[in-house]
């Protein structure tokens, strides 16, 4: 496959703007790793939160089972620490919970940010080089005989602005009916560079 033209400046054009797409893509991968590993930095609360509290629950879990074994006034006396222990692990679980917010999160936010710009880019850029690639590659499979610029003449005539078809020729059309050789290679070139090829020079 064909990736880039024949003449320089327009093959340093591609290769500058292909450098700035890799440039803009590692770029905007970079901020969005920053942006979701700084994100991530609001768990600690949630994971504090979930450690401290889980801590805590089983401590009054234990504590209340050491005070449920005392006679006749065990299980009034454990009651506070069993509720207050199941208050602790539903502080614990919103941690939890917290946690896995942020982390859904970061990673959102981190592939949105990075996503977004490179897509906006791409959007124009991409099917701008696959088009080129595709046409220069398949012109690049005609240009092999003299016979062969007579196609790209013709598409030439069709495709060509008036003005730049009549620097060519009074009469362009006519002469390549009439197979003028001067006026079909001139025309062929003219179609060979849009489509970033240069025309052979044992063809010319």
């Amino acid at each position: 496959m064909k990736l880039y033209a024949d003449a320089p400046a327009r093959r340093t054009r591609q290769l500058l703007t292909d450098l700035f797409f890799l440039l803009w893509l590692v770029a905007w991968v970079w901020v969005g790793h920053v942006v979701q590993h700084g994100t991530m930095q609001l768990s600690v609360v949630g994971r504090q939160t979930d450690a401290s509290a889980s801590s805590l629950a089983g401590g009054l879990t234990s504590a209340g089972d050491s005070l449920r074994d005392l006679p006749v006034v065990g299980d009034g006396v454990s009651a506070p620490f069993d509720q207050m222990s199941s208050a602790s692990s539903s502080l614990a679980e919103a941690g939890r919970s917290q946690v896995t917010a942020v982390h859904r999160l970061s990673w959102v936010l981190g592939i949105s940010i990075a996503t977004i710009p490179i897509l906006t880019v791409a959007v124009f850029l991409v099917p701008a080089r696959w088009r080129f690639a595709r046409e220069a590659t398949a012109g690049a499979r005609f240009v092999d005989a003299a016979e062969d610029l007579d196609l790209f003449a013709l598409r030439a005539l069709t495709r060509q602005p008036m003005h730049v078809l009549a620097r060519i020729s009074d009469d362009p059309a006519g002469a390549w009916r009439a197979r003028d050789r001067e006026v079909v290679t001139a025309l062929a070139a003219l179609e060979l560079r849009d489509s970033g090829l240069s025309l052979p020079a044992r063809l010319s």
